[in-house]
């Protein structure tokens, strides 16, 4: 299997110098819970500091939260998940699955995980996807075969270990548990036609038709809340870039970063030091 060419990062868009507000990404987040605050923060920090323009969905605690940090992403817009239609209509790329509930782990006042996103994915069919965290814990992978541009998905192994329970034929299924991991992602990708960037010591991202694996980071990589961070990342490439590139730069690119906190401060990093330090080393890395 190949490994990551970083020549690619030169592909990345990037914006041109008479470009105009909201033309070098929007994206939409919904993203957080009554239970977890901060997974929702996270990738809005990264993205508020690569795409012209966020759109924050939460709860109504979560919104309350992040108006009071405004200032720190002056092209932010925190929206009601009542408006959540009238924003995705606008937004490039959305970001669904951050610290929402995961199976049991719903509060009153929680909006049901599998019914929105699966709603939201059969609605929209035409926007660009990335589907993270409590959303790839409850879906069925079926509806992803109706989706006109490919999703981006980001499981750790535990989630795509889910993902793979929930296929409905059995005959693939059984397919995918009697190979490799890597061919089972490369299966999985194909056969749902997606783009799969799985998390782990060596990142494998697969689309339907290429496959490569990404070295590099450090066990600080495991803290929570990295995944977080690095789904922002996806998103925020993928609102103006293509998938595959995207999910095979946004991991290169996170695990560049986790390198290049190690070297200053070894293991005392967190989360929120990586979404800090990723446009620091993107400015190496692409501009």
């Amino acid at each position: 299997m190949l490994e990551f060419n970083p020549s690619v990062l030169k592909q990345l868009y990037r914006p041109e110098s008479d470009s105009h507000k909201g033309q070098n990404g929007k994206v939409l987040l919904i993203a957080g819970s009554k239970l977890f605050h901060a997974a929702s923060i996270w990738p809005l920090t990264v993205l508020s500091r690569i795409v012209d323009m966020v759109f924050y969905a939460s709860t109504s605690e979560n919104n309350e939260i992040v108006a009071k940090m405004k200032e720190q992403f002056l092209n932010g817009i925190v929206i009601p998940r009542e408006k959540i239609d009238d924003y995705i209509k606008e937004s490039d790329c959305i970001l669904i699955g951050p610290g929402l509930p995961r199976d049991g782990g719903q509060q009153e006042g929680d909006d049901d995980t599998k019914i929105l996103t699966e709603s939201l994915l059969t609605k929209y069919k035409d926007k660009k996807w990335v589907i993270d965290g409590g959303s790839l814990q409850t879906i069925d992978p079926e509806v992803l075969l109706g989706l006109e541009q490919m999703p981006i998905l980001t499981p750790h192994q535990r989630e795509f270990e889910i993902l793979k329970s929930r296929i409905k034929n059995q005959e693939l299924r059984i397919k995918v548990e009697n190979i490799s991991l890597e061919e089972q992602v490369e299966v999985f990708a194909r056969e749902y036609n997606c783009v799969v960037l799985l998390k782990g010591e060596k990142d494998i991202v697969s689309s339907p038709t290429e496959t490569v694996v990404i070295s590099g980071g450090n066990a600080v990589m495991t803290k929570g809340g990295t995944g977080d961070v690095l789904a922002g990342l996806v998103a925020a490439l993928y609102s103006k870039n293509d998938a595959f590139v995207s999910a095979c730069a946004a991991s290169y690119i996170n695990k560049k970063t986790g390198e290049s906190l190690f070297q200053r401060v070894g293991i005392y990093f967190n989360a929120s030091d990586l979404a800090d330090e990723i446009p620091k080393v993107m400015r190496e890395l692409v501009v």
